[in-house]
């Protein structure tokens, strides 16, 4: 049986995401033909910030519901959410060991303005493909199916809601004095503070 997984396109993806990515490395395949899902990492992620954890949530176009087909889901800029998110980002991980290595990749996926979320997703994960320096590429899905023979199907398996099946082990996060260390958080957090010592984390 063909050894390879696949994959959703989440939005600064947890770090849970990224160890499943090394682990199919040899055959990755990313979902954009399904149906969008509500209440995922498609348009969230975690970051650990002064307050505890701290959710930056993408909004949507309406009428992006549950039958839209994620390659035709449209980013709402109704309000200036991209500001709202660098702002989080850089007062959360502005003391942070590497975060002046790595700001400058960030700061244009909140200027530029992407009309999809499956292409907006998908840029940001190739970016940080490299920041990692990870050897991994992927194809895309043509047409939706239930089942795919000889991959595992990971498009349902990561949540925010839903506990982790493994704790990841802790590393140095800026605010862990005042908050404890908070499991699984973007692989932001986990670059910010490891920078190239990620991947050997990972």
């Amino acid at each position: 049986m063909e050894k390879g997984a696949l994959f959703p396109l989440f939005y600064l993806p947890p770090i849970e995401y990224f160890t499943k990515l090394i682990q199919f490395s040899d055959n990755v395949v990313m979902e954009n033909q399904e149906n969008f899902p509500k209440q995922t990492y498609r348009t969230r992620a975690s970051i650990h910030s002064p307050n505890g954890k701290l959710e930056l949530i993408i909004p949507l176009v309406r009428g992006s519901k549950g039958h839209t087909p994620m390659k035709d889901v449209k980013i709402s800029y109704e309000f200036n959410w991209q500001r709202a998110h660098l702002m989080g980002i850089q007062t959360t991980y502005r003391s942070s060991a590497y975060f002046e290595f790595y700001e400058d990749e960030f700061v244009p996926f909140y200027e530029k303005k992407w009309n999809f979320l499956v292409d907006y997703n998908d840029a940001i994960l190739q970016a940080l493909i490299r920041m990692l320096k990870l050897k991994i590429t992927y194809k895309y899905t043509e047409e939706y199916k239930e089942q795919y023979e000889g991959l595992v199907d990971l498009r349902e398996s990561m949540k925010p809601k839903q506990a982790l099946q493994q704790s990841v082990k802790p590393y140095f996060q800026v605010f862990e004095e005042r908050n404890g260390f908070i499991n699984n958080m973007s692989i932001i957090d986990l670059l910010f503070s490891q920078g190239p010592q990620s991947i050997n984390y990972l």
